[in-house]
């Protein structure tokens, strides 16, 4: 008996591992994807994937052979069981096998002895669920075991509410950030501010949950894919619940916004991102694999649909801008692309005209499809394009010249004109745009809090002109507009910093009496010489070098040296790696005047991560009454969908 007990704590104690999981979702050894508590829109196409786990060695281990002989069901509510095959209508699928490793463990990581599982699988591919209700699905292996998965399919209604839809994306966007950017770019007197940013006046708020499906932080990756999918996965996975198999291209996949939108009204679609077009938030709209790092292979989702086959005859994007020139110029140039193509050449072949600076997007045609690719890597940040634009040096050319980039556009500039392509080619089918201010987060990390407000400011600037773009269309009325964020990071601004008193201090420990906290905070100083604009439309700071900077930092840090000054010779590098093994340390030429503040992230972290926080969703046009409340992220798919009319109740 006690042998008996003693297994089972052993196999409860890898079931519930936390730094390292065998699979995520799938704490027994039958594996079902979607797994439990999934929720689906009626009609939307998914893949199931099976695996049945037979571990040869650690805690979990049994001394069973991966069983080849399991079943899978299906039941609708009370009903019978059926067959999976019969209930889809469907061939058997073939019986796949593999192995893979994992620690149970830190401390199997550090004595390097993982576990190893056997699998064998199978996948359904291109399955859906039409009626509304609850489903159980039932996997039964190992001579009668079994695991369960209750989905629900949501009962919502088929009748379009709005033409079109633009989601913005404040890529780690949250309430604190936008207070700090009210504080420095907006006047107050007594209190009271003169001005008003636009995502303040917006009717409707709410606030979302990022939680991932097996971990409480998520990345973009996986965060996008809730979005845009209603379904949660797991970290660094797009646009699939990511299973344990060798590719990285086979994982269960899952409709997304813009599949559906496409497939179903026949709508365009618009993707406009600040950082590199490859990147996580532009591409779960299009890509379907586990690893977001498979860039060449996403960019060419873009173009061709669905890696390995194809849901719908997609015939890509009307509209694509952002950076991430590298993934499209001609690799005798330099240029990582998906089988060594060129692919400027393989979107111009199917009628884009192609972009690549600010003067060729304004002059661009608005009946024909457009890439614009105006940058290696990610697009400059405000900051550099507007006040310190001696960096735009450090921005190279989308041709492949190494030329610098210097005449790059702006989210403003890039969402108005997705705007006009959008609607001259859309006619009555209507557009889906999604618009990313992704350096919000990219600025976040690296600690460099100037230039994340500052994309922060040009999101609300984009969104302000685009309201005032959609009413010279006459096109407001028949678009909801939603502004939310994919996950946060743990930022706040706790005081002031007389910056003058700090850097004439010797001692660290000096230093860090410039702080000034409650009464001694002060007023902004930023915007004290008035409302001056650097763009038209909203404000933004007057002073970014004023003697009076915030006190402002994240929760989770590398070690690095703070003196709280805009850094005017780019973006910021905090710690840098000075041994051969992933070490990280202050870096020398970071903030030289400030104090040494120690990390709290492990050793080989070299920037700020990402935070539990719950993040904000505005809402404004048709529908707007679905986005007011707390709720999980998957639901903002769900409102979209349901404004949109996407849900079918048939094939």
């Amino acid at each position: 008996m006690a042998s008996v007990v003693f297994a089972a704590l052993l196999l409860s104690g890898a079931c519930s591992a936390q730094t390292f999981q065998r699979l995520g979702t799938c704490p027994t050894l039958g594996c079902i994807f979607p797994p439990d508590q999934a929720d689906f829109l009626a009609g939307q196409y998914f893949d199931i994937r099976l695996e049945v786990h037979a571990p040869i060695n650690g805690s979990e281990a049994n001394g069973k052979l991966p069983d080849p002989d399991f079943t899978f069901t299906i039941a609708k509510g009370n009903g019978t069981a059926v067959n999976a095959t019969e209930f889809f209508n469907t061939s058997e699928p073939k019986l796949e096998r593999w192995n893979f490793t994992w620690y149970e463990d830190l401390f199997a990581k550090d004595a390097g002895t993982p576990s190893v599982v056997n699998v064998t699988s199978k996948a359904y591919r291109k399955a859906a669920l039409y009626e509304p209700g609850e489903y159980t699905a039932t996997l039964t292996y190992n001579n009668g075991t079994k695991t369960h998965a209750s989905w629900l399919v949501r009962d919502l209604c088929q009748v379009r509410k709005t033409k079109n839809v633009i989601l913005f994306i404040g890529d780690g966007m949250t309430t604190n950030m936008i207070t700090a950017a009210r504080l420095i770019a907006h006047k107050a007197i007594n209190g009271r501010y003169q001005t008003k940013m636009m995502m303040d006046q917006f009717p409707v708020l709410g606030h979302q949950m990022t939680h991932s499906i097996d971990s409480f932080i998520t990345d973009s990756a996986n965060s996008a894919t809730a979005l845009y999918t209603g379904h949660k996965s797991t970290v660094n996975a797009l646009g699939v619940y990511a299973d344990s198999s060798k590719s990285p291209f086979d994982d269960p996949k899952i409709e997304t916004i813009a599949e559906l939108f496409w497939r179903i009204t026949g709508g365009h679609v618009g993707i406009v991102s600040t950082a590199f077009i490859a990147d996580a938030t532009p591409a779960a709209l299009t890509a379907h694999t586990r690893d977001r790092a498979q860039y060449g292979a996403v960019v060419d989702s873009f173009l061709n649909g669905i890696t390995n086959y194809t849901w719908t005859n997609w015939t890509g994007p009307d509209v694509l801008f952002g950076g991430g020139a590298e993934q499209f110029y001609d690799p005798k140039l330099g240029g990582k692309t998906y089988l060594n193509k060129n692919y400027y050449t393989e979107f111009a072949n199917k009628g884009y005209q192609i972009l690549w600076n600010n003067t060729a997007l304004s002059k661009a045609k608005n009946d024909t499809k457009a890439l614009g690719i105006f940058t290696v890597s990610n697009m400059a940040k405000w900051l550099d394009r507007n006040v310190y634009t001696a960096n735009l040096n450090q921005s190279l050319s989308p041709s492949g010249d190494k030329k610098p980039a210097l005449d790059q556009p702006g989210l403003k500039e890039m969402t108005l004109k997705a705007i006009d392509i959008l609607s001259a080619r859309s006619g009555e089918k209507g557009f889906f745009i999604m618009s990313e201010a992704a350096s919000i987060d990219k600025m976040m990390h690296a600690l460099d809090y100037d230039r994340a407000l500052g994309e922060l400011l040009e999101l609300d600037d984009t969104i302000k002109a685009t309201i005032a773009h959609l009413k010279s269309l006459n096109k407001l009325k028949e678009t909801l507009i939603l502004v939310t964020a994919d996950h946060g990071h743990g930022f706040d601004v706790m005081g002031s910093v007389d910056t003058k008193y700090l850097n004439a201090q010797s001692t660290d420990r000096k230093k860090r009496s410039a702080i000034g906290t409650y009464q001694n905070s002060g007023l902004s100083q930023y915007a004290m010489t008035g409302n001056l604009t650097y763009s038209e439309g909203v404000h933004f700071p007057a002073n970014w070098d004023p003697r009076y900077t915030l006190f402002s930092g994240l929760g989770a840090d590398p070690d690095r040296r703070e003196n709280y000054q805009v850094h005017k010779d780019g973006p910021r590098v905090p710690a840098i790696n000075i041994t051969e093994a992933a070490d990280y340390y202050v870096n020398p030429k970071d903030a030289k005047t400030g104090f040494i503040a120690n990390g709290t992230l492990p050793m080989n972290d070299d920037q700020g991560v990402h935070s539990l926080t719950d993040v904000p969703v505005f809402a404004m046009g048709p529908c707007q009454e679905l986005f007011g409340g707390v709720y999980n992220s998957i639901d903002i798919f769900f409102g979209m969908a349901e404004c949109l009319g996407l849900g079918r109740r048939h094939a």
